[in-house]
């Protein structure tokens, strides 16, 4: 089965945490993707997806998804089928807004059809815990789930 990481980074962080969950799901065919550049015509169904997006300004997308928020929100294409896993940037000081980026994502991918799969992971960045790290033990959890 091939994997798609898709971030969406306003400073670099998503796309940090895209990478070292590459790096874990070496039992797969992984292909790290900015959401800049992923077109809706690029997803395959049959791929599974993890979505790493972190949350700006006040519970908003970063500047790296909302093209591909646009996409789906305008096409509103039929993802039945389609299987994810979210993996969430924010900082609990804001908490009204905490992970609002990956919440919006993952409620427009589901409402498409989509399928979201394990837990959906919110790293806070007012934690001591590195994204790296979280991301790394998160993504073996998922990828247990992957094993047919």
């Amino acid at each position: 089965m091939a994997v798609v990481v898709l971030f969406g980074s306003e400073t670099g962080t998503a796309e940090e945490v895209a990478d070292k969950i590459a790096e874990v799901m070496t039992d797969h065919d992984v292909d790290v993707r900015d959401m800049l550049e992923y077109e809706l015509s690029d997803i395959d169904t049959d791929d599974f997806h993890v979505i790493v997006c972190s949350t700006y300004g006040e519970g908003e997308l970063p500047t790296g998804a909302g093209p591909f928020y646009d996409a789906l929100v305008e096409d509103g294409p039929d993802l039945s089928g389609l299987r994810f896993a979210m993996f969430g940037l924010g900082d609990r000081v804001y908490e009204d807004t905490f992970n609002r980026g990956g919440e919006i994502i993952a409620d427009k991918l589901v409402e498409l059809g989509a399928q979201q799969v394990g837990e959906h992971a919110r790293h806070d960045s007012s934690s001591n815990v590195k994204p790296k790290v979280q991301a790394a033990e998160w993504a073996r959890d998922i990828t247990a789930l992957l094993i047919p």
